[in-house]
């Protein structure tokens, strides 16, 4: 009697102990895989995720502020680097036309219109003047980032007009030199120095002509202008070089001339006129060096390649 009563309360004992075991098995392995939001609900996870959440907003927030920084510093640096080289590029072309002057009022006894040498000195003075210094200025008018944020028309107006008075003071320069050489009963034409010049400015003057046509007038239409522009670019590079090479070249020449078998020594003359080629073409270089840089073009010109917009960008252009 005894065993089977202590048989019947081991009985009686085991059942709550395997339920408990039969419980701990159906709900005991998922409390640990339960312990984030996103094991128990994956599918509101992948929700708040693909919704873009505020925990994920926050990281992208900062990226796009730790990725404006660097770029607003680029810009300031291309802006800088800019102002640099185009007042590097004003004072060359200062030092150029004061250097001609120099030359030509006091080595070569002044200006006149006579048809003697002193009609012959206003050659040079006109086509370093008009045809490098005046020209090359206009050419980076379209690069200064202040003018990006305005109207184009007014500063296509300023460009036209800057070529155009350039283009008239390399016509006089050439009215001076073929004038003395009637004067004088000298050939005209047979030297290279005078072919490259030749030909630098009827080439600028058609590209005036052209420029003007496809760019100014109303009924061009755009179709045209962008066929237009890259030539047009183009040429006014190459117009420069031609013009700097007429240059080098009849200063070269006209230094023969004057000192004959005493060029070698290197008088003061022959020192300023070689200090006046050098200034010309660092004046090219500089141009040049502004035209080429892509990060310095109007934006509306190649918007596909900006490295950054000006400053005081507006939104009337």
């Amino acid at each position: 009697m005894s065993n089977s009563r202590f048989n019947l309360a081991y009985v009686l004992s085991r059942v709550p102990l395997r339920k408990s075991n039969w419980q701990m098995q159906q709900a005991g392995p998922s409390s640990p895989s339960c312990s984030s939001t996103s094991d128990c609900f994956p599918l509101s996870h992948r929700n708040t995720a693909e919704c873009g959440s505020e925990t994920s907003a926050g990281p992208e927030k900062h990226e796009v502020r730790a990725d404006n920084t660097p770029t607003f510093l680029s810009r300031m640096r291309s802006i800088v680097s800019f102002y640099i080289c185009y007042l590097l590029c004003l004072g060359l072309g200062l030092a150029c036309v004061v250097c001609v002057c120099l030359w030509n009022s006091r080595w070569r006894g002044g200006f006149a219109w006579d048809g003697s040498a002193l009609q012959f000195n206003w050659h040079p003075v006109l086509m370093v003047t008009g045809l490098v210094v005046l020209y090359g200025n206009g050419a980076v008018l379209y690069r200064v980032p202040l003018t990006w944020g305005q109207n184009k028309l007014p500063w296509k107006l300023l460009h036209a007009t800057l070529m155009f008075l350039s283009l008239v003071l390399s016509i006089v320069g050439l009215c001076a030199v073929f004038g003395f050489h009637n004067a004088k009963n000298l050939p005209n034409l047979y030297s290279l120095h005078s072919w490259i010049g030749i030909a630098a400015v009827a080439l600028f003057a058609i590209q005036w002509v052209v420029g003007m046509a496809g760019f100014l007038l109303p009924c061009s239409p755009i179709s045209l202008r962008a066929l237009l522009k890259p030539v047009h670019v183009w040429m006014g590079g190459s117009i420069l070089w031609l013009s700097i090479a007429a240059c080098i070249s009849g200063i070269n020449e006209k230094l023969f001339f004057v000192f004959s078998g005493t060029y070698a020594n290197l008088p003061s003359e022959a020192l300023l006129g070689n200090s006046l080629g050098v200034l010309i073409v660092a004046f090219g270089v500089v141009v040049l060096m502004i035209l080429s840089n892509h990060k310095w073009q109007r934006p509306d010109s190649s918007p596909e390649v900006l490295a950054y917009t000006p400053l005081l960008q507006e939104e009337n252009e």
